[in-house]
């Protein structure tokens, strides 16, 4: 690598009582160290784009093509009342269409964000560098197939003719508590993982019959006890508030939204200073 091309980060030195001395300014450090770091994020986004891709023959029709087969096949079981689903605020195929593309970019970030470090477990061990962008970085191949599958779902909302309303706008900044909430979640399960390698197959399978638990395929119930498992899953009112926002215009369940978007927030914070105190001590045994 070129000299001036090279990441320059602070050094870091750990001590034994760096638990003790972790207060309120340690944010400040973190800070700091993350935004040091902002150039090796972006690198090993690239990095895991390319290699991805490399030798694929379809390439980013991989990102498209699950998701169609799975609306194309839900499309077919509601259209023959097989799985009778009632009446829709947009048409099947365009709602589970949008609806799988906001879940997957959250489980697909989940999980990435949760296989991180064992992923690169010899740069864990070997290389000072803030860790944390290991995990943040992961979110970016996920964000990358979300924007490539909106590509259909902007041609089947074409197809039904369907223009959505002006305050469908503000559906990215609503995708932001998606990904902090995936990023937060990501610092514990890959901290869980690096530790226990059996983490990595559990969210697996928790993300798998995660979709059901949240109105992707079918609208948002408003029957107990159905009604009551969208409010516990704080993903719910996050997908919920974008499909108001495109068939209506307008939030429906705003308290709902503020109280997920929270959460996320929270899950983001609290996962990045447990993260950053525990990864000394995690990668020391890894």
């Amino acid at each position: 690598m070129p000299a001036s091309s090279k990441i320059h980060l602070p050094e870091k030195i750990y001590t034994p009582d760096a638990m003790r001395k972790a207060g309120i300014r340690i944010w400040g450090t973190m800070t700091r160290e993350l935004w040091s770091a902002r150039e090796l994020i972006w690198r090993l986004v690239y990095r895991d784009i390319s290699a991805r891709y490399r030798q694929s023959v379809l390439g980013y029709i991989w990102a498209i093509l699950p998701p169609l087969v799975t609306v194309a096949i839900f499309t077919f079981l509601t259209s023959n009342r097989v799985l009778p689903i009632g009446e829709m605020p947009l048409p099947y195929p365009v709602f589970a269409l949008w609806s799988i593309g906001v879940w997957q970019l959250f489980s697909q970030s989940l999980a990435a964000c949760t296989n991180s470090l064992t992923n690169a477990s010899s740069l864990v061990t070997k290389i000072n560098f803030p860790k944390e962008t290991l995990v943040i970085s992961a979110v970016g191949q996920p964000l990358i197939d979300f924007l490539i599958r909106l590509l259909p779902t902007i041609l089947v909302f074409f197809w039904y003719e369907i223009i959505p309303p002006l305050a469908a706008l503000w559906i990215p900044i609503l995708l932001i508590p998606v990904i902090l909430m995936a990023i937060g979640l990501g610092f514990f399960f890959a901290i869980a993982n690096l530790a226990i390698r059996d983490i990595g197959n559990a969210v697996g399978m928790a993300l798998t019959f995660g979709m059901f638990a949240a109105p992707v395929l079918y609208p948002p119930p408003v029957t107990a006890p159905f009604f009551l498992v969208n409010i516990i899953n704080p993903f719910s009112p996050l997908l919920i508030a974008t499909q108001d926002l495109l068939a209506y215009g307008e939030l429906l369940h705003a308290d709902l939204l503020l109280g997920a978007a929270i959460f996320a927030c929270a899950t983001f914070l609290i996962g990045w200073r447990i993260f950053y105190l525990t990864i000394p001590r995690i990668a020391e045994r890894a």
